[in-house]
């Protein structure tokens, strides 16, 4: 088949299957297994006549639907996951309904709102006005920029223009503790380098910065260009880097600060005092990489760039055509990211901020980082389960109890109940690494996640742990 405009007529038909579709997913979310484990799906040749929307509609219900993950629910604890918010995920519906094109102002509202959007998180956030930047589709494409950006900057030490002339000539060194993952994809992609990374010594049982060895390293490098990455709430035990400190390195050196603050940011948002000047220095970061479909709780994909250098982002990332043209005194948006074309991906943010304000924001923050620590108490009384780090923000390190195990058979053991639980389908984790153990890790970032919860965990684990043994 083909469309026409005509199909518009079955508009009514079209939301009525959509909104019944939405509803039974959301009513069967706490039924459907966390995490769906071993999905199966037929290989289909493509269709050469169309099957039409019935047929496709029922394919989607019989085959698709059955196994999605309720990635989107309370108890969806692996990596560092939030669980978009009825507002959030109203505004994501609109923003299909909308299909506008943020690459350049002139046909719509739309790119106000995207520019709204930042300065709103910049308030949120306590960020001076100097700071700008651009919605990205995550933490990636953010810590991308990032690279391009000090990249950039890098190349204007030596008098390169690396967006335009390469950075074969290039000589920079690149300094960090526990970069993420995709910190470290992105320098590849920069061309960079996976492994071009000088590691800076960690403090002790810590994954933060030695901020002494960074100096010491500062002062030894012999490279005309120096890039500092650091972290908020790094991605195993979430410890902070000594932000104020290391800005004050980089301001000595003339290094390029990029901190991956994917969730960690939102620590400015706690009631704790001590933890919320955990992320103090921040403002003096040349650029920042921040996570929205985290613990904003918006949905996929969605992530924030921010930079006190918008010159060095527009030099990376903009190329001159005269189809591509704007009289806008503001950048363009294709000008300042990866896409030429780019969905309304602000709106379910600027939603967000706008309908809940900070204080509603916080009181999930607060919630997820007060019920960790809940979890992680209960963990370290059991004697099924021993806590292997103190939990300080929101994320549970644990493993089965393996006193007088040797290493590999730990190892073995806390793989078999990280398999269990999930297969278990109350919770879903996700394992982790720290000092040669395997672990596993319970992240909590969903607004939904209460009370009940942290009792079906309890209660699964202890389960799992009776099974097993």
């Amino acid at each position: 088949m083909s469309p026409s405009k005509a199909d518009w007529q079955n508009l009514d038909e079209y939301l009525n299957v959509f909104a019944q579709i939405t509803r039974n997913f959301m009513a069967d979310l706490d039924e459907r297994p966390v995490g769906q484990i071993t999905p199966q799906l037929a290989k289909l040749p493509v269709s050469l006549q169309g099957e039409g929307f019935h047929q496709a509609l029922a394919y989607l219900c019989d085959h698709i639907i059955p196994q999605l993950s309720a990635s989107r629910g309370p108890r969806y604890w692996g990596f560092v996951t939030g669980g978009a918010t009825p507002v959030a995920t109203f505004a994501d519906w609109l923003v299909s309904t909308f299909d506008q094109n943020l690459s350049f102002d002139g046909d719509s509202v739309a790119c106000e709102v995207e520019r709204h959007t930042i300065r709103w998180l910049c308030e949120m956030f306590d960020l001076p006005e100097t700071f700008n930047g651009i919605i990205t589709t995550g933490a990636t494409a953010s810590n991308f920029l990032g690279a391009l950006c000090a990249r950039q900057f890098a190349g204007e030490q030596q008098g390169i223009d690396v967006a335009k002339q390469g950075a074969y000539q290039l000589e920079v060194e690149i300094f960090a503790t526990t970069p993420h993952a995709s910190m470290i994809k992105s320098l590849g992609m920069a061309g960079l380098g996976q492994q071009s990374v000088t590691r800076v010594n960690a403090k002790p049982d810590s994954e933060a910065i030695d901020v002494q060895h960074l100096a010491e390293l500062l002062e030894a490098s012999q490279k005309p260009a120096k890039i500092i990455i650091a972290s908020t709430a790094t991605v195993t035990l979430t410890d902070f880097d000594d932000l104020q400190a290391i800005s004050q390195l980089a301001q000595q050196h003339n290094a390029w600060l990029h901190v991956d603050a994917a969730f960690g940011l939102f620590a400015r948002l706690l009631d704790d005092e001590k933890k919320r000047n955990l992320v103090d220095g921040i403002e003096l970061a040349d650029s920042i990489t921040l996570d929205s479909h985290k613990w904003l709780n918006v949905p996929y994909e969605s992530g924030v760039f921010l930079t006190r250098h918008l010159d060095k982002l527009f030099a990376s990332c903009n190329v001159p055509a005269p189809y591509l043209a704007s009289n806008h005194e503001a950048p363009s948006f294709l000008a300042l990211g990866i896409e030429n074309s780019r969905r309304f991906r602000a709106l379910p943010v600027w939603f967000t901020l706008l309908a809940y304000g900070k204080q509603g924001i916080a009181s999930w923050i607060n919630q997820s980082v007060n019920l960790a620590q809940q979890l992680a108490q209960k963990i370290d009384a059991s004697a099924e389960y021993e806590l292997v780090h103190p939990c300080q923000l929101n994320v549970v390190l644990f493993r089965p109890a393996c006193d007088n195990l040797q290493l590999d058979i730990a190892n073995q053991k806390t793989a078999e109940y990280l398999k269990a639980i999930n297969l278990d389908g109350r919770l879903f984790l996700s394992p982790g690494r720290w000092q040669g153990k395997n672990i596993i890790r319970m992240a909590l970032s969903n607004w939904e996640t209460d009370q009940l919860d942290i009792d079906i965990a309890i209660q699964c684990l202890q389960d799992i742990a009776k099974q097993l043994n």
